[in-house]
């Protein structure tokens, strides 16, 4: 029975293997022929030349923010001393499209992750490197940061932004 299986699973493999080269046309549910779609070629990209891009490739995480009342992210980029942090962490509000985004840089972290967001407010915690005066030998910490702020008028993002050590 098993080489029945096989046998007819290589038939049926063979006649669709036939049908598809078969010719340019091919029949849909009984009806007429349609042509057969045409070869997609590959698309060739080139470098975009713009310098003004160059920024956006440093880029590394991207949280958007959904309780804020305004279009709102919380972004990193790569960049500094590789070997003492280098996540360049960024909360940024958008104003408009004529005037973008209003942009406050919270620190330079290894890495950070959002524990709690509340309107007008954001609970990270951060990791970051440490240097031990005492011995030269880069470590690393783990803390708590509050970020606070007031929005101006309407959805206007606000001006400042406050950033203090969380319990």
């Amino acid at each position: 029975m098993a080489s029945f299986s096989r046998a007819a699973l290589a038939f049926a493999l063979a006649a669709v293997g036939a049908a598809a080269a078969a010719g340019p046309a091919v029949a849909q549910g009984g009806g007429a022929a349609s042509p057969r779609p045409a070869t997609v070629r590959p698309a060739i990209v080139r470098p975009d030349a713009e310098e003004s891009l160059q920024w956006a490739a440093a880029v590394v995480s991207v949280d958007p923010l959904r309780r804020q009342g305004l279009t709102a992210k919380l972004f990193g980029t790569a960049g500094g001393d590789p070997a003492m942090n280098g996540l360049y962490t960024q909360l940024a509000f958008f104003k408009s499209v004529e005037d973008g985004w209003r942009v406050f840089r919270l620190g330079d972290f290894l890495s950070y992750r959002i524990l709690a967001e509340a309107p007008g407010r954001l609970t990270l915690e951060v990791r970051e490197s440490v240097l031990d005066e005492a011995t030269g030998g880069i470590g690393a910490r783990t803390r708590r940061l509050l970020v606070s702020w007031k929005g101006g008028s309407g959805r206007e993002p606000p001006s400042s932004v406050t950033v203090a050590a969380a319990r």
